[in-house]
């Protein structure tokens, strides 16, 4: 199964965000880059980009496929990891932790509730299968 922290809130499109502060941090799930095996590019948006909630936000491509990223919030990035851009293989290594993908001011913070928990997503994986 796969590793689904529970400090964490979860899209249907495999992404992960947590709350740090006044920011939101968004990454890649462990089940999406484990879906997608090795991890060769990402594209991502510039620092000042303001997206919509569920707006497409960049692209990640690995050896078997490429996917979208979708906002899960609203808001505007505030910070990208351009390690990343270097070093898209860490997504495989880390996807919660130094595989961050992106920063964000929400616009609006309770939209977080209309994201799943870690229970909630570890059932949809389930009914996935």
């Amino acid at each position: 199964m796969s590793n689904i922290p529970t400090n964490c809130r979860y899209t249907k499109e495999d992404e992960w965000v947590r709350v740090e502060g006044d920011e939101v941090v968004i990454g890649v799930t462990d089940y999406a880059q484990d879906s997608l095996s090795d991890i060769v590019y990402l594209e991502l948006p510039d620092v000042g980009d303001t997206f919509g909630a569920g707006d497409n936000f960049g692209v990640v491509e690995s050896v078997k496929a490429a996917a979208d990223l979708y906002m899960p919030v609203a808001g505007e990035v505030t910070a990208v990891n351009s390690t990343l851009i270097d070093t898209p293989e860490l997504i495989n290594a880390d996807p919660y932790g130094a595989a961050w993908i992106l920063r964000i001011k929400p616009a609006n913070i309770a939209d977080l509730n209309d994201l799943m928990d870690a229970a909630a997503y570890e059932k949809y994986l389930a009914e996935r299968e």
